[in-house]
């Protein structure tokens, strides 16, 4: 049973729902040698073709009857198509592309994220500066009421180490954020540094990246990540952060 599960599944993530529905119809009351050759009019990809191969073959070695492997198609689709709903992944990527591979870019992604907001954001970075779009977008957040805290690497006469200061930057562009900082480090964190690159908006997106808040790695350096929505990944992150504030590991500035 388990052999035809595994092989339900995966046929149906190379599916449209519509196209399951109508793979369930024609199994439906059948048994597997009555109906091989026409089911494969069903599918149109070789890996598709390949995945209904190895269901079919499962479904010979089996005594379950089409009407029950028709629910399993139509089960695991639903199933999957809520797993999808709550809780979806989306490659990030800026710098060259190719046409074989579609990826949506760091800014644009970052743009979206913030302009979807409707309670609140967190972002974190090393550093920020020359992100004009990125600060037109946090402060158009803040216009609707949107809470935005920033937490950032700091300067080196701040207790950072960095030679300029970002703080003072994003606290002259975007006026309303909080602005936090990550300096009482004890061991064995002394060396430490705000190297977390991550954009959560009301604890439902995330954006993790290896792009700073910079021009350069929106618009012009490789850099690669994931947003996720819906799940448990945004809520703890932004959970998880909130507590580094309560817990006065991070502190306002």
């Amino acid at each position: 049973m388990e052999a035809i599960l595994i092989a339900a599944t995966d046929l149906v993530a190379m599916l449209s729902p519509s196209r399951v529905e109508a793979l369930a119809a024609r199994v439906r009351g059948s048994i597997p040698v009555e109906r091989d050759g026409s089911l494969h009019q069903l599918v149109s990809t070789p890996a598709a073709r390949a995945a209904l191969d190895r269901l079919i073959t499962a479904w010979k070695q089996t005594e379950i009857s089409g009407d029950v492997l028709a629910g399993i198609l139509v089960g695991a689709a639903f199933a999957r198509q809520q797993a999808q709903r709550e809780n979806s992944l989306e490659l990030v990527w800026t710098g060259p592309t190719t046409p074989f591979v579609a990826t949506r870019r760091t800014e644009q992604v970052l743009l979206d994220l913030i302009g979807h907001a409707q309670s609140d954001l967190f972002l974190v970075s090393f550093v920020a500066y020359d992100v004009s779009s990125v600060v037109d977008a946090l402060n158009a957040a803040s216009s609707r009421g949107i809470d935005i805290r920033i937490l950032l690497e700091t300067s080196t006469s701040h207790g950072g180490s960095l030679s300029v200061d970002p703080i003072a930057t994003m606290r002259r562009c975007v006026p309303s954020a909080a602005l936090y900082v990550w300096t009482d480090r004890p061991a064995p964190f002394a060396e430490g540094r705000v190297h977390a690159k991550v954009a959560v908006a009301d604890g439902n997106s995330a954006f993790l990246t290896s792009a700073n808040l910079t021009g350069h790695a929106l618009e012009k350096n490789m850099e690669a990540g994931v947003v996720i929505s819906g799940g448990h990944v945004p809520a703890g992150l932004r959970a998880h952060l909130h507590a580094l504030i309560e817990t006065k590991v991070i502190r306002k500035i």
